[in-house]
């Protein structure tokens, strides 16, 4: 289904792009059926190169208009071939994988198919290349990049997309409510110099912050404190955006959230159905351990910094994704670090933010510390609840994406971290690659074989079962491991009580999830025949009508009738 409006938006761009003709930034071809893919990836170099030299955020490629008579012809390019994957096959021979910013397909009043590639301007001092050659455009003509603007991409600065100024803006298209958030939480902040701003108006202290400069308001302004009247003073109004899925991965439930950014992470957070967990963290007691799902310091620094790292000029949303036991948010962007190990190596600093005015500006707000690294403050939450480490997924062109697990995946793991607060964060996170099933290098497996925390060889190895070896309290272990069974006897009993009569399989059913996840199948169904062969011979259920496997299994007559 066609969305009418973003239809009759993009129609008014490509009238607009036709009326102003082919410029450097712009390229129409008709590519009535199918367009080499070497030719499509020379000009998004060229017109990604082009767009930035002429200070534009993206230039255009459209399929669909004749480039000499201007006139509509439409194209059936990939038409039914679909066109996501385009990107990925962009990506695969630009430099740093940048690739389109979105591909639409435009239907006019005849019903002709255009098809527009949104291609983002070169990154500064980072020229885009298609397979190791720069490429550029001489009027219509597509040519190799000229040493000139060679030199000119190369030579400049990275420019800060939030210290940008926006034309025709002013204090007066701020929230009043988020400015007066911001006050409070500045003055919090900085103790010592808070009460100053106590005499300062409005416009004067978010002058002094450098969020508005001479009168104008900066993006970073905008972003954090904009009145959502009046986010079309951006380029593209940015979002949040919380989705639900169900167990088979559709559609349950979204909702959509707007600017000021400042009051944004709460509103977020309290969609997510943060349910409680219930856990044994060790083997030494009998109490369960509740917690929520998910730590709320964790979900608001790690949708902060996606705030504070977000690509604005990508047109994109940033997504709080939650489904059955994990949340994933994401935002466009590049993770700087390259991977997520160098983070967490003590005394890690990030190289720069991509938004540096927007990230001083959270800082000042108490939404951000730009001294710590929020990501290491993360794993170190997971870690002190002995939940899984989240996981970075970073396999998608410009965007970065962080998986939170709200459940346990291995006991083994869980109980570990429990009794082992010596081992460094780099260890927990090869620990928590073994139980993920994530293959370790030599000598990654040469350093966890050195802590005694794993067992197996390479790749099949999983976390050391022996617990009570590392706690040392091996007689409370067994102790605990008997109650343990005592506890599935009376599971049996109340079955019975209920229902009469059950088969050796009703009981496997009845005690798989509730059965250690160390045991495979054949392993928890030969517990289950343990735990009712010492229920029989202590007199507490007998079988009738056939074998161990086929039989039915019922409480003797001193167990139906307790009080006699």
């Amino acid at each position: 289904m066609r969305d009418i409006d973003l239809n009759t938006d993009l129609l008014q761009t490509l009238r607009g792009l036709i009326a102003s003709w082919e410029n450097e930034a712009v390229e129409f071809k008709l590519a009535n059926n199918n367009y080499k893919q070497d030719e499509i990836g020379q000009y998004f170099s060229a017109i990604s190169n082009e767009a930035n030299l002429k200070g534009l955020q993206y230039g255009w490629l459209v399929f669909g208009v004749h480039n000499k008579t201007r006139g509509i012809e439409g194209s059936d390019y990939r038409n039914t071939q679909g066109l996501e994957t385009l990107k990925h096959e962009i990506a695969d021979n630009t430099t740093d994988r940048i690739t389109f910013i979105d591909i639409f397909e435009v239907y006019d009043e005849e019903n002709r198919r255009i098809v527009m590639f949104k291609i983002p301007a070169a990154i500064p001092n980072v020229p885009t290349a298609w397979k190791g050659h720069w490429y550029g455009r001489e009027g219509e003509s597509l040519s190799a990049l000229s040493p000139e603007e060679l030199g000119r991409l190369r030579g400049q600065s990275r420019r800060d997309w939030s210290k940008q100024l926006i034309d025709g803006s002013g204090i007066q298209h701020l929230d009043i409510e988020a400015i007066r958030i911001a006050r409070e939480q500045f003055k919090e902040k900085n103790e010592r110099t808070g009460s100053e701003i106590d005499n300062l108006t409005d416009e004067q202290f978010l002058t002094k912050l450098k969020l508005i400069i001479g009168g104008k308001l900066t993006n970073a302004a905008m972003v954090l404190l904009g009145n959502p009247d009046f986010d079309y003073l951006l380029d593209w109004s940015p979002r949040v955006m919380w989705r639900l899925y169900s167990e088979n991965g559709k559609d349950k439930d979204y909702e959509e959230f707007r600017v000021p950014f400042i009051t944004v992470v709460d509103k977020a957070y309290d969609k997510v159905r943060n349910l409680t967990y219930r856990y044994m963290p060790n083997q030494m007691t009998l109490f369960p351990k509740e917690t929520k799902q998910y730590d709320a310091s964790l979900v608001r620094e790690l949708l902060n910094n996606c705030i504070a790292h977000q690509d604005y000029t990508a047109g994109r949303r940033i997504y709080l994704d939650e489904f059955e036991d994990t949340i994933v948010i994401s935002n466009a962007g590049t993770f700087l670090p390259g991977d997520i190990r160098e983070v967490l190596k003590p005394g890690y600093t990030a190289p720069y933010y991509l938004n540096q005015l927007l990230a001083d500006a959270m800082m000042n707000f108490n939404m951000i510390d730009t001294k710590q690294m929020g990501i290491r403050m993360v794993f170190n939450i997971q870690r002190q609840r002995y939940f899984p480490m989240p996981d970075y997924e970073l396999t998608k062109p410009k965007e970065v994406a962080v998986r939170v697990y709200g459940k346990i995946l291995d006991e083994n793991y869980t109980r570990l971290l429990f009794g082992r607060d010596d081992l460094d964060m780099e260890t927990v996170f090869l620990l928590d690659c073994v139980q993920k099933r994530i293959p370790l290098e030599a000598e990654q497996y040469k350093q966890l074989q050195k802590h005694g925390v794993i067992e197996g060889r390479r790749p099949n190895v999983f976390v050391s079962a022996g617990i009570a070896d590392i706690v040392d309290e091996r007689a409370q272990y067994i102790k605990n491991k008997a109650m343990d069974d005592d506890y599935y006897m009376q599971l049996i009993i109340s079955y019975l009580r209920q229902y009469h009569h059950g088969k050796k399989s009703d009981f496997v059913k009845l005690l798989s999830n509730k059965l250690s996840d160390v045991l495979d199948e054949k392993q928890k169904e030969n517990k289950v025949r343990n735990i009712l062969t010492s229920m029989r011979q202590d007199g507490i259920i007998e079988r009738v009508d056939g074998n161990q496997r086929t039989g039915f299994w019922v409480l003797t007559i001193d167990y139906k009738n307790p009080t006699n």
